[in-house]
């Protein structure tokens, strides 16, 4: 407002003062306005780029971390910050997450830090490959890493499950004493061999980058070998053990590590830290990509286009069910899906959806619902247990559709057991009285209507009859009796 009225006081001057004037004190206002708006270099210099980013990386490691992370990434690549500090608990996670975020992270300008933090957390399974890729590895007392073992291929990528980390986990926080708890397994197939070599030159690759312990890295992979944050500071596995990320600051102030093929050596004095909560996009991706939600939203997309088809024009099912359908169809494309599984999932939502519009007694419901179980037991291809569909998800589910499904069969014999109240059909039976009749034809009222009619049987004016068949627009009538009423 300020700007207006000094404009229209300058312009209002024009006549006094001449165009020229005017115009000249117009500028000289709006150019100190902008220079006053303009950040003071002696006082904004100094925090340019002097804050550093931090981000929680907690949980399954899934295409939402993945997501957050990358992005995250980019931020801090945009601010030119000095530092990216990924604060990680995790038991572990898809390869194809893990790998993304590991390529961010050996492409990334800004130096990153993975701070395995607060005491009890853990860094398993694919958080080892994430600690051994980030330029500093930190861990917080009472932490540990390892069983780095894949255990099974699947369809969207080699999945880190957590479930066998944990016990693990425990039996090296009561170890404690440096030692590892490896346990060598041999493999059990081929395709298992195969994926575990991957594994190692993947994790060896990546401790040669960083100058880290290459023997304890193979070990973590080929035996599931863990360790305390002291043994891996000991074992060269990590670079800094520290209770809080203020000293992970002071203990990488000067280190020189390679980021984005530059030299870069760090100074963190005075560096102020920044969270970086996950936002609606993350939480939102973390939320679908479920693979129980993503399911429970293929079931309503499917069931909103039937009761669309089944009342056209209602619009409302229609568009609820397209969103969710489209929804569900993305979370299971970034998931690692068996295709047969899908396949069956959609063939038995089919089979029952094809119930409300060829009743069959309940065989393609039943058909319907053994093919949705089967489908959903193999649809997740991975071990990891945050990846898992959980029964009863898949029993409400099924239960849900077989009784949709026999609701409609009722409906179906029931109003098959009703009388006809419609069309032509429905004029059968229905009583009438003669208004005029004259050899073997005439008029009879029925429904309130004048019809024209046939009859065998002589009539007169009057007479009750009732309706015994109908062709075109002419009644054949019979007269009434108690007997045929």
């Amino acid at each position: 407002m300020d700007l207006v009225r000094k404009i229209i006081g300058n312009w209002s001057g024009c006549r006094r003062i001449g165009l020229s004037r005017a115009v000249l004190s117009i500028a000289v206002t709006l150019l100190g306005l902008l220079f006053s708006t303009l950040p003071n270099d002696a006082q904004d210099q100094p925090m340019a780029g002097r804050t550093a980013l931090v981000f929680h990386l907690r949980g399954i490691i899934g295409p939402a971390a993945s997501d957050y992370v990358t992005r995250g990434l980019k931020m801090a690549a945009e601010r030119n910050a000095p530092l990216i500090i990924i604060e990680m608990d995790t038991p572990g996670g898809l390869d194809t997450s893990m790998r993304d975020i590991i390529r961010d992270i050996l492409a990334s300008p800004v130096p990153v830090a993975t701070y395995v933090a607060p005491s009890g957390a853990r860094a398993a399974s694919a958080g080892t490959y994430i600690l051994y890729a980030s330029h500093i590895a930190a861990m917080a007392p009472g932490t540990n890493l390892g069983a780095a073992t894949p255990v099974q291929i699947g369809g969207g990528g080699m999945p880190f499950p957590g479930g066998d980390e944990q016990q693990k986990d425990q039996n090296a926080e009561k170890k404690g004493d440096g030692e590892d708890t490896a346990q060598p397994r041999k493999p059990d197939s081929a395709m298992e061999t195969k994926a575990i070599n991957d594994a190692v030159a993947y994790i060896r690759s990546l401790a040669e980058l960083r100058g880290r312990n290459i023997e304890w890295a193979e070990k973590a992979v080929r035996e599931a070998a863990s360790l305390s944050a002291s043994a891996a500071l000991k074992e060269q596995v990590i670079d800094i053990v520290t209770p809080s990320l203020d000293n992970l600051l002071v203990q990488a102030n000067g280190r020189t590590v390679n980021a984005g093929g530059n030299q870069v050596t760090l100074d963190t004095t005075g560096i102020a830290l920044e969270h970086v909560e996950p936002d609606w996009r993350t939480r939102l991706l973390t939320v679908i990509t479920n693979p129980n939600v993503a399911l429970i939203l293929m079931m309503i997309g499917i069931y909103g286009f039937i009761f669309e088809f089944m009342n056209p024009g209602a619009l409302f099912p229609g568009t609820i069910g397209a969103i969710c359908l489209l929804v569900g169809l993305y979370a299971l494309a970034v998931l690692p899906v068996n295709l047969a599984g899908l396949a069956l999932i959609l063939l038995g939502l089919a089979l029952m959806g094809a119930e409300a519009f060829t009743p069959s007694f309940g065989i393609l419901g039943v058909g319907g619902a053994i093919a949705f179980i089967f489908g959903a037991t193999v649809l997740i291809d991975t071990d990891v247990p945050g990846f898992r569909l959980s029964w009863p998800v898949i029993g409400g589910v099924t239960l849900t559709s077989l009784a949709i499904s026999m609701l409609i069969v009722r409906m179906a014999i029931s109003s098959h057991k009703r009388p006809v109240v419609t069309g032509s059909e429905e004029m059968i039976g229905a009583p009438g009285e003669v208004l005029d009749w004259r050899g073997q034809s005439g008029h009879v009222l029925t429904h309130g209507e004048r019809w024209s009619a046939v009859s065998g049987t002589p009539l007169r004016k009057g007479q009750k009859v009732h309706v015994a068949g109908i062709k075109g627009l002419v009644l054949k009538v019979e007269p009434y009796t108690p007997e045929n009423s």
